[in-house]
């Protein structure tokens, strides 16, 4: 009678269920096993486990199955929920949680028994928790107008790139543009054609830089500038690249083609590493190139 009554709670649990001999051959599976798995009803009894195992681990948690409820071997996952996987009827791979108990002798030969927590809604939630964190993760690092990284995430960037310069002992140089007489493009034009002259810049400078170059919105009209393993000599070159395609460009708002320019500081890292530092020489060679007409590269 009780052996009775405790397959009917088996078989009503939620969780899923199964109790394997000593041959490592499964006896009974409750109904939510059957929906775990995929098995039809009363397909699993007479299988062995390792029909529902992992490849990597098929043979040997079968033989420890075994082993153990043979009495040869000693179990270390007895009592312990542990996180585990499954294979499914499609042979699919299943997420669970599983929890194994010694049920004991029954007419001379042990059992055991195993409950199976589906996780597949956890790991989803986990999943989904990981992209939106990972989405708000580059909001933060991202200037919604241009889509360039921001400042933050440039001085992120500068402190990484400035510490592996100096590891390696390869130059780096930093650099900052900024479009000239920007205020006159929103007086005359609005603040609309402002932000197409910002976003349209800033798509020159990204294709006209290199790929390990590292290009962001500093500021309203101003964007940083990092030239990792550059020398200032090669940086130049690069910046007057970039100067070059804004100058030659126009940027169509409103069937009214809007040009601008932009002048562009630069200065090598400093020896002890200091990004900020470079990047304030970098500002006074930018305000040096203001002064001397704009348009220009000016270095520090």
């Amino acid at each position: 009678m009780n052996r009775i009554l405790a397959l009917r709670l088996l078989d009503a649990a939620d969780d899923a269920a199964i109790i394997i001999d000593a041959g490592s051959r499964i006896r009974y599976a409750n109904d939510a096993m059957y929906a775990l798995s995929g098995y039809a009803a009363g397909s699993l009894p007479g299988q062995q486990i390792e029909a529902l195992l992992p490849d990597a681990v098929r043979e040997q948690h079968g033989a420890q199955i075994g082993a153990y409820l043979a009495g040869y071997k000693k179990s270390r996952v007895l009592g312990h929920k542990r996180h585990f996987a499954i294979r499914h009827r499609d042979g699919t791979m299943l997420p669970i949680v599983l929890k194994a108990m010694d049920l004991g002798t029954l007419d001379d030969e042990n059992f055991m028994g195993a409950f199976f927590i589906d996780q597949r809604r956890e790991l989803a939630i986990e999943q989904q928790n990981a992209a939106r964190w990972q989405q708000l993760q580059r909001i933060a690092l991202s200037d919604p107008l241009t889509q360039l990284p921001n400042r933050r995430a440039f001085e992120i960037d500068a402190v990484r790139t400035a510490a592996r310069s100096r590891r390696s002992g390869h130059p780096m140089t930093i650099g900052i543009a900024d479009i000239d007489f920007f205020k006159r493009v929103n007086d005359q034009h609005g603040h609309a054609a402002g932000d197409a002259v910002l976003q349209a810049i800033a798509a020159i400078i990204l294709a006209q830089a290199r790929a390990a170059d590292v290009v962001a919105r500093v500021g309203g009209e101003e964007f940083g500038l990092l030239f990792p393993h550059t020398d200032l000599a090669r940086a130049r070159q690069v910046a007057e690249r970039i100067r070059l395609a804004v100058a030659a460009a126009q940027v169509e708002f409103e069937h009214a083609p809007i040009a601008v320019t932009i002048s562009i500081g630069l200065a090598p890292l400093p020896a002890d590493g200091d990004w900020k530092a470079g990047f304030t020489q970098a500002d006074a060679a930018l305000y040096q190139a203001k002064k001397n007409g704009r348009n220009r590269v000016e270095q520090a």
